[in-house]
């Protein structure tokens, strides 16, 4: 398989279905995949605007499985939502528009810089995800509210992206006055709405390989289940500290790659 003259060997491939493995199981610990899978790709030699436009094509199609087992336990505020999913789809489509016009070897040092922000993000702690307050959400809060910090985290989302989950649960919460159910339950469909809006910005330059993102989605979907159920019986700080390791070093490279 070839991406811009060079060839993707089995091992890179192997290597890349580890990653999308690994950035699944993240996602259902944690949040916080895309940490992993852009670097990842650009370390096998995509392209930065390719690796975002990548990253994309996997995290949404994973996400479907979280938003699921929501929808089941009726926990999304669907009059949010149907404010708050224009809002996302536009401010991700404009933000990966915006990542498009910068020089490859910019984005690639933009995404360095960016990492260890997304990373913090991904490790605040989150209160018990079963705790509820029962407070009515204000209309002027649905109409107003979400879609302009929707829209805001959505733009970021499509310019880079890892940590999208965690900003839209603490934006919902703690500027909103969500409880943290819902929170989370409506953020999913919010970070699933931006990352369409970001994919179909890259999808339209030319920035997925879909033969490559076959592999990956189905590796994605099982580290998602794997994870979820690990996350139950081993806990989330054991698991976050293992990855912590790793992600250092996928810093370091990428440092290495673009600065020395």
């Amino acid at each position: 398989m070839e991406i811009f003259g060079h060839d993707i060997t089995l091992i890179i491939l192997i290597a890349l279905m580890v990653s999308a493995f690994a950035a699944g199981f993240m996602d259902a610990v944690a949040g916080g995949g895309g940490l992993i899978l852009v670097p990842s790709f650009i370390l096998a030699g995509l392209p930065p605007q390719l690796a975002l436009g990548q990253e994309k094509m996997v995290s949404t199609l994973g996400t479907i499985a979280a938003i699921r087992n929501f929808v089941r336990n009726k926990k999304v505020v669907w009059a949010a939502v149907a404010t708050g999913i224009p809002a996302g789809l536009i401010g991700a489509y404009v933000g990966a528009k915006a990542i498009l016009y910068f020089d490859p070897d910019m984005i690639g040092k933009i995404i360095l810089m960016m990492l260890p922000f997304g990373i913090l993000l991904s490790f605040i702690p989150k209160k018990n995800r079963n705790e509820t307050h029962g407070t009515p959400i204000n209309r002027s809060v649905i109409l107003f509210g979400v879609p302009a910090a929707v829209f805001v985290i959505g733009f970021y989302d499509g310019f880079f992206g890892p940590g999208t989950g965690s900003f839209l649960i603490l934006a919902l919460h703690y500027l909103l006055r969500f409880d943290l159910v819902s929170s989370s339950a409506t953020s999913k469909m919010f970070n699933f709405s931006s990352n369409i809006g970001a994919l179909i910005a890259f999808v339209l330059a030319g920035h997925v390989l879909y033969g490559l993102a076959i592999p990956l989605v189905v590796m994605n979907l099982l580290g998602n289940h794997v994870g979820s159920t690990s996350a139950m019986k081993y806990g989330a700080k054991l698991i976050q500290r293992t990855i912590s390791v790793s992600l250092s070093l996928l810093m370091l490279s990428l440092g290495y790659k673009f600065f020395i």
